[in-house]
């Protein structure tokens, strides 16, 4: 199917220049402006000189997920294409909070909390980069040097009016919901960054045009040539409902456990599937719809999971570990076992209940999520179903199973 960019005319393929942008936009939702970015890439063909290409990520949680590899393939093709990709830490801008999408302000993080989360990000994105190509920069660098007489010179350039066009802005405004100052300040500073950094093309998702399009401005206030922007496509979570987000729960992360990965790869729903297979897989769109075609001859659904579950483990982990991560399933959920092979955790603690057992152990990620678990029905112990919150766990050894994936041998001394 073709995208937006694509349906407006059609690209010459046997145009060395075309074959580059076709490859660039395919499988994007919108390029602006199209004929801006022509010209940058007619200048790159005579000079030379490499496009500049910036993404940038907050490091809110300490963990990327499938849903950054969207963005972070496009930038790999930009970078077998040879052009220069920034991923920029917005180490600055997290403690103001990235108020895309939200109703409520975004709870501020300190800085000892992005610091943490950060440190893994360059190594969690090599995975799909070429780390060897991939400068790594961080936001503190200059907007901890903008002192008060910066900052209000870089609000001064842009209206309340102009931010109350964002949707999310005005719903909030509109229902009388509170919208703090300091929420305006960070489509600002993400676009001082593309200043700061000259950036040619900045990509994101679709979520983030708004916050794009201010690079884009900024940088003509500046007397610089503007940026272009592409938009990638949001990855729905495991749930099919919200976008993939590790604080929604519905996430499946690059540094997941390849038994953990495969799991919830498999948990999605058959409509879902081939969402995940066309953003997702190295498959060619020709091979994709045969696979459509298969099933639509009456192959199972799920052997195409599995299939796609396989690549995608073995992208983050390796084709051993994917064909054994395949054998676990099968033998926990067609069989109804439990692995043969468990981490095993030991506690020394007296007075254990399993509320705390499961927020300690990392099988839930809060205590408030421990709860939720109990109370849904979701944990067993030694394969018994377990409803009394409150519980006490006594001296001894047992197997903690929350969900249908999560397993863990626990010993209390």
């Amino acid at each position: 199917m073709k995208n937006k960019i694509q349906s407006k005319r059609e690209i010459d393929k046997n145009s060395i220049h075309d074959n580059e942008l076709y490859a660039i936009i395919d499988g994007s939702e919108e390029l602006l402006v199209e004929s801006e970015f022509v010209t940058k890439l007619t200048k790159y063909r005579n000079s030379g000189n490499p496009l500049r290409v910036k993404l940038g990520l907050d490091p809110t949680s300490s963990d990327l997920h499938l849903g950054h590899t969207v963005v972070l393939r496009k930038l790999r093709l930009l970078q077998d294409l040879g052009h220069l990709v920034t991923l920029l830490i917005g180490d600055f801008t997290s403690l103001i909070g990235d108020p895309t999408g939200r109703n409520t302000t975004r709870p501020k993080l300190s800085k000892e909390e992005i610091y943490e989360n950060s440190k893994t990000y360059f190594t969690q994105a090599s995975l799909v980069l070429d780390p060897g190509k991939t400068e790594i920069r961080y936001n503190s660098e200059w907007c901890n040097k903008l002192g008060a007489d910066g900052l209000v010179s870089l609000a001064s350039q842009v209206t309340v009016a102009r931010m109350l066009e964002r949707d999310d802005f005005t719903n909030r405004h509109k229902s009388g919901v509170p919208i703090a100052l300091h929420e305006f300040l960070y489509p600002i500073i993400q676009g001082y960054d593309s200043v700061v950094l000259n950036s040619d093309l900045e990509i994101g998702g679709t979520d983030q045009k708004f916050n794009l399009l201010m690079g884009r401005e900024l940088q003509k206030n500046a007397h610089c040539v503007p940026q272009c922007i592409l938009t990638m496509p949001l990855l729905e979570g495991i749930d099919g409902v919200e976008k993939m987000s590790k604080s929604k729960g519905n996430a499946i992360g690059l540094t997941d456990a390849p038994n953990e990965m495969f799991g919830k790869i498999m948990s999605i729903s058959d409509e879902l599937m081939w969402r995940y297979i066309s953003l997702l897989s190295l498959k060619s769109n020709k091979q994709i719809n045969y696979m459509k075609s298969d099933v639509d001859n009456g192959k199972n659904p799920r052997d195409i999971k599995v299939e796609f579950a396989i690549e995608i483990v073995e992208r983050f982990h390796s084709k051993s570990l994917a064909l054994s991560a395949l054998k676990d399933f099968e033998s926990r959920f067609r069989y109804g076992n439990i692995p043969e092979r468990l981490d095993e955790q030991i506690f020394n603690d007296k007075d254990l209940n399993l509320v705390s057992v499961l927020k300690k152990s990392g099988m839930s990620a809060s205590f408030s999520e421990a709860i939720r678990n109990i109370e849904q029905g979701g944990v067993k112990i030694d394969g018994v179903k377990v409803t009394d919150r409150n519980m006490a766990l006594n001296k001894g050894n047992f197997i903690l199973q929350v969900g249908k994936r999560k397993f863990l041998r626990i010993k209390i001394n």
